[in-house]
């Protein structure tokens, strides 16, 4: 069976020139034993920031690695966006070298796991060696709005022994600049209907902001907001399902209300001290805004609509129809987190 395996496998690389990308067996995850042995080589804690799209990944890994201990950095999308982590071991090829009984170094398992927490273990603490001899904490912030609940599954098989920090924004807020962001960077995935909204703006700003008229169409707003429930129920679920006490979850809001006092929860996670003085760091680092700064960069000509950042941008440019449609849809999700009673 062996030997017919292996001639099948020549004969498709001869015919087709690479492997199938499918196929094989299914991934399995890391054994704790596995964990406890990569850890002599890669010790640093992990953690790991997800949420939606817009709802500020970006602010809280800025204000997180503030901590002389603690370094992040963004986009690794290790679980969060294709072609993802697992593709490194992902496909019939792969598998065959890494569970070969020939292959002395695997102990008759498959290494696949072994060989993606590596890869994502060397990326962030060479990157935290850089930023300073100090840094024993690192994590990745990396928005998992494409990838939900399946972000959380993927994260927990490579990496069951991190943090899962999960920040929420209120989706009428997250929804206006996400539209925004997709005006600005003037995305090909803007639909002719789009591009007119865009134009009007342009023209005229007032009455997309006294309820005139709606930034959204009414599919794209629909489906936006179908996404942004999925996104915090799959994540909720399947952290506090997998993570237990090493899944946090908090929304934005109350961070752009009480920074410090909110982010000494954050760094209470991993168990370090916390002087007072990083109060004042992060007073600094809330006054600057680079995604503003970028967008103006970009397109001048609408960047300066949304005031980026606030809470409750929704209130001045959701007209009563936006409102209706979104409280049929994610009515429920804001009573939830106490947007809305």
């Amino acid at each position: 069976m062996e030997t017919l395996k292996r001639i099948k496998f020549a004969a498709r690389i001869l015919l087709r020139g690479e492997n199938k990308a499918e196929g094989r067996a299914e991934i399995p995850p890391i054994s704790a034993e596995q964990v406890a042995e990569i850890k002599q080589f890669f010790p640093m804690e992990k953690f790991f920031i997800y949420g939606h799209a817009r709802s500020g990944t970006t602010l809280l890994a800025r204000l997180i690695r503030l901590h002389p201990e603690v370094h992040c950095n963004w986009q690794a999308h290790f679980f969060t966006r294709k072609p993802l982590l697992k593709s490194l071991v992902n496909n019939a090829e792969m598998e065959e070298w890494l569970t070969r009984r020939s292959n002395r170094w695997n102990n008759g398992e498959d290494l696949s796991p072994l060989v993606m927490r590596a890869a994502a273990d060397y990326i962030m603490e060479s990157d935290a060696k850089r930023a300073g001899a100090e840094k024993h904490i690192v994590g990745d912030k990396s928005p998992n709005s494409l990838n939900d609940g399946e972000s959380v599954r993927l994260m927990h098989a490579v990496y069951p022994d991190a943090y899962l920090i999960n920040i929420v924004r209120d989706g009428r807020d997250t929804l206006i600049s996400q539209r925004f962001r997709n005006f600005v960077e003037e995305s090909k995935f803007l639909t002719a209907e789009d591009k007119k909204i865009v134009d009007a703006i342009r023209a005229d700003q007032t009455p997309f902001t006294t309820g005139e008229h709606s930034i959204f169409t009414e599919k794209w707003l629909r489906a936006n907001a179908e996404g942004w429930v999925k996104n915090l129920t799959e994540t909720a679920d399947e952290g506090q399902r997998l993570f237990g006490e090493r899944y946090y979850e908090f929304r934005y809001e109350d961070l752009l209300e009480k920074p410090f006092s909110e982010m000494k929860k954050v760094w209470a996670l991993f168990g370090i001290e916390i002087d007072d003085n990083l109060d004042n760091a992060i007073k600094a680092e809330m006054s600057s805004n680079p995604d503003k700064t970028w967008q103006k960069k970009r397109n001048e000509s609408i960047a300066d609509f949304l005031p980026k950042g606030k809470a409750g941008n929704w209130q001045n440019i959701f007209t009563a129809r936006d409102v209706e449609i979104f409280n049929e849809v994610a009515g429920e999700m804001l009573t939830k987190w106490e947007y809305e009673r």
